[in-house]
Parts: C-alpha cells; sequence; structure tokens
C-alpha cells in the first residue's frame, strides 16, 4: 500500500466557521456553502513551462495553468479543465515588491483588473504576500493576505488584517509523487470562499517561489 503523509493535519470538520458573507471575488459561481477540497500537482519535471493542474479530490481536474511568456510581463493563464479562461495572471516584472495582477479571463486592461498581489517585503524568511482588491486602489490595508512556509506547503489565506482562515493548504508526499517528479499538495477552501481566486493566489504562490528558485 502506497505510504502517504499529511501535514500539518487537515482541519477537523467541525472547526470551520462558514462566514457570515460570501468571499467572491472571481465569481459567485465558485462559492459553496460546504467546505472544498482540492489537490494541486505540480509537475516538476516541465518546470519551464511552469504548469500545475488542480482536481477535486476524486481526481477530476478543475483548473489548469497554462504558459509562460517571456517578455517585461510575465504572463499565466488560468483555466477550467474545458479550457475556458477563468483569469490571466500577469507579474510585472521590474517592480520593488513583485507585484502580480489578475485579469478577467485573457484581458490585460486596467478595467477588467480584478486584484493586486505583493511581497509584503523584498527579502522574506516565510511566505507573506498582501492582496488588494481592484476597488482599494490606495492599498493602505490589504483585503486579504497569504502567510506561512511554501517550501513546507503549508501556508494559510486570511481575510485582511484578521485571523479569519478562508483557505489552508497541506502537504501530500507519496513515493510515486516523488518518482514521477511530481509535487502534490492539498488545499482546503473554507465555505463561501471563492475556490477560483484561492487557486490564482496559489498560482501566484508558485510563480514567485518558482522565480526565485531560478
Amino acid at each position: 500500500m502506497e505510504h502517504v503523509q499529511e501535514y500539518p493535519p487537515p482541519v477537523a470538520p467541525s472547526a470551520y466557521q462558514p462566514l457570515a458573507t460570501r468571499v467572491s471575488v472571481i465569481g459567485p459561481e465558485y462559492c459553496y456553502p460546504q467546505p472544498v477540497d482540492l489537490a494541486v500537482v505540480r509537475k516538476v519535471l516541465t518546470i519551464s513551462e511552469g504548469k500545475f493542474a488542480v482536481s477535486d479530490i476524486n481526481g477530476n481536474i478543475m483548473f489548469i495553468t497554462k504558459g509562460k511568456i517571456f517578455s517585461i510581463h510575465d504572463r499565466r493563464l488560468l483555466t477550467d479543465a474545458a479550457g475556458n479562461p477563468v483569469c490571466t495572471l500577469r507579474h510585472k516584472i521590474m517592480t520593488v515588491h513583485d507585484r502580480w495582477q489578475v485579469f478577467r479571463r485573457e484581458s490585460t486592461e486596467e478595467k477588467d483588473l480584478i486584484f493586486t498581489v505583493k511581497r509584503s517585503s523584498m527579502i522574506q524568511l516565510k511566505t507573506k504576500l498582501h492582496v488588494f482588491l481592484a476597488t482599494n486602489p490606495k492599498e493602505n490595508v490589504c483585503d486579504f493576505r497569504v502567510e506561512g512556509s511554501w517550501l513546507e506547503r503549508s501556508c494559510i489565506i486570511y481575510s485582511g488584517e484578521f485571523n479569519t482562515i478562508l483557505a489552508q493548504m497541506h502537504k501530500k508526499h507519496s513515493v510515486e509523487s516523488v518518482l514521477l517528479g511530481k509535487d502534490k499538495f492539498m488545499v482546503t477552501v473554507y465555505p463561501n470562499v471563492d475556490y477560483a481566486f484561492v487557486v490564482a493566489l496559489i498560482a501566484i504562490l508558485d510563480g514567485i517561489n518558482h522565480d526565485d528558485d531560478e
């Protein structure tokens, strides 16, 4: 039998606190009243393409990231299982705080900007990202934040400056995944939280740390 380790252990279902209001960033169709468990497989052997796939716990593909276009902007496309564009992730390379912008579908026009992500500081031992919605252009206070350790795949997504958890990652190791050159980890999205938004944030985390590795 395949030996699988999980850490940190997933939160017990009774620990999930449904939010009073729905957190819809990319779209309300991605908000479920129950927790959503996602599996992310990062294909280490094809890392140059910057691709990873996201499936449900039954192995059904839900999202795929495509492409890495080298220019003044590093651009990746997040699609659903049918290949329909969900959002475009654009890395503004010549910025101080490693800024990423997320736009609707395949657009990169300012009118279609959904949110912006940037590191809280340039030098970080642990991951700490601040997320600002397009409706918050002054960026004085973040709307969401991501904290934890990408190396250990134990990042947590919080609401604003509060400790309200929206989603959390936990790593899965298996002999098979190591032999196939794949990095697999799980993400639990809390009830009423936009899981496409969470996947977009994880794709940006992957992009930031992939660039650091290079």
